[in-house]
């Protein structure tokens, strides 16, 4: 089959010498491996490679055989240039992350049409602000929308976040949030990618990111902690 879609680059493995096996979340198709030969071959590698960045959005043409094996790129071209997400060292880190996320929350080859346009536009902020110390918070929490986790919020008032269930309890359970920690969790919830970046120190920053991981730990078979999350942390302490 013959498609042509967008696609945002979610990973690159090289592949013996020359190769690279990359994954894409495809508008049309949903999560696709792509067998790129001789990646590393010539001296356009550095152009190709350019490609295959965490976040990329591309425009491409494949040959889809829909056999569970690797497809084929026919044609690739990035859709819209970034013009700060790879050489801003803090943006670069963030969607290496979020890509990390993503890698280990989407495994079936159905498409989202929603949460590709989403993720594009919250892309394309990134690229064009720089107050951003928040952004990945408020992208994973928002990704649960799609991936149908979203907190219940009909009970906010209440004073304990039950990561379980996903609702808001009067009562303490094993896996209940602390009032503190619940407290920052509604906070977040009420937060826009336009709201104030400063609304929470470094060290409640740090405690979103482990609330919002073990909350998709709880939700999601086979979450793994992303292995760029000292990373984050690092840089944004």
């Amino acid at each position: 089959m013959q498609i042509k879609t967008k696609a945002i680059v979610i990973s690159a493995l090289k592949y013996q010498e020359k190769s690279l096996i990359v994954k894409c979340f495809t508008l049309s198709h949903g999560l696709k491996s792509y067998f790129v030969r001789d990646a590393f071959s010539n001296r356009k590698s550095n152009q190709k490679m350019a490609y295959f960045q965490p976040m990329t959005i591309l425009e491409i043409e494949a040959n889809h055989k829909n056999k569970g094996t690797l497809e084929h790129f026919k044609e690739i071209k990035i859709a819209a240039p970034f013009q700060s997400i790879h050489s801003d060292i803090y943006k670069s880190t963030i969607v290496m992350f979020i890509s990390e996320i993503l890698h280990h929350s989407i495994h079936e080859e159905e498409k989202n049409e929603s949460l590709f346009e989403f993720l594009e536009a919250a892309l394309h902020w990134l690229d064009e602000h720089d107050e951003m110390a928040n952004f990945h918070l408020i992208l994973m929490l928002e990704m649960t929308k799609y991936f149908g986790f979203y907190p219940d919020v009909s009970d906010i008032d209440m004073p304990f976040f039950e990561m379980n269930e996903g609702v808001f309890t009067p009562f303490h359970a094993i896996g209940s949030l602390t009032e503190h920690e619940t407290h920052l969790f509604k906070k977040l919830i009420q937060l826009k990618l336009d709201s104030n970046q400063k609304v929470f120190h470094v060290i409640e920053r740090q405690l979103l990111l482990k609330i919002l991981i073990d909350y998709y730990a709880y939700h999601l078979d086979g979450f793994k902690r992303p292995k760029s999350l000292d990373v984050l942390k690092e840089v944004f302490s």
